[in-house]
């Protein structure tokens, strides 16, 4: 029987409670991406609106706080940010809790004394995606980018393998950190994408890192291999966040 070295012990206690942190983090099973679009000049009021107040009632409603961003270029005047709930009914009742909140009526009536902050919210539903939340929780990162794939029909399944076997370690490889990775909660049978977070320390750092990745061999093997049968990816929509001070997630 092989000796186990005191070094890779401590690396192996390491990596399982790195997973703990992780998996600690992550207290929810159903998740949401909001996107909220402000009214010309209203982006830092409805930003201290959360700072102030938002975040904290949404966790006295029972929601967790997840993430809180900004696009890098920010074109849209818009904030997106992400909450969990234990499933969809505790979150349609966590969210009445919220919207009939004394004080959360009160900070919002003050807050659009002078006008609604808000023009438009975008909403996206999400369970965490099977096998892919399984790598030690990352360190901070200065730049976030947001990625969702539509996946050619039928095709799910064989992006979320090509993602466990070969991609989050090739991302890895390069410096690129994992994030949570989840897939979208489709009405009417329809196919879910798949939307996940990578990290770096800055954008020109992630782009590099980034282009790395995709001249990997190992990469391009794997890809191939597993087009074998046909193209599995449809169209990527990748976009560059920070996050704001109050996030949980850095």
């Amino acid at each position: 029987m092989k000796k186990i070295s005191l070094l890779t012990l401590l690396g192996v206690l390491f990596s399982l409670s790195a997973f703990s942190q992780q998996a600690a983090n992550l207290k929810s099973n159903y998740f949401e991406i909001r996107k909220y679009y402000a009214n010309p000049g209203k982006l830092p009021d409805l930003i201290k609106r959360f700072q102030d107040h938002t975040v904290a009632l949404f966790e006295k409603s029972g929601m967790e706080n997840v993430a809180y961003f900004v696009p890098v270029e920010n074109n849209d005047n818009s904030l997106t940010y992400i909450l969990g709930y234990p499933d969809e009914e505790a979150r349609d009742r966590m969210w009445n809790q919220f919207l009939n909140d004394p004080e959360w009526k009160k900070a919002y009536q003050e807050s659009i004394v002078d006008g609604a902050l808000v023009s438009k919210i975008d909403q996206t539903f999400m369970t965490l995606a099977p096998g892919l939340n399984e790598m030690p929780m990352p360190s901070k990162s200065g730049v976030f980018q947001l990625r969702v794939y539509t996946c050619l029909d039928g095709k799910i399944d064989n992006l979320i393998a090509r993602f466990k076997d070969h991609t989050q370690d090739l991302f890895a490889r390069q410096g690129l950190k994992n994030y949570p990775y989840w897939i979208t909660s489709e009405k009417e049978g329809g196919q879910p994408k798949l939307v996940y977070l990578l990290g770096h320390e800055d954008k020109a750092k992630f782009e590099a890192a980034f282009q790395n990745f995709l001249k990997d061999p190992d990469w391009v093997a794997a890809r191939d291999a597993s087009e074998a049968n046909g193209k599995i990816v449809e169209k990527v929509d990748a976009t560059f966040f920070t996050t704001l001070p109050f996030s949980p997630m850095k």
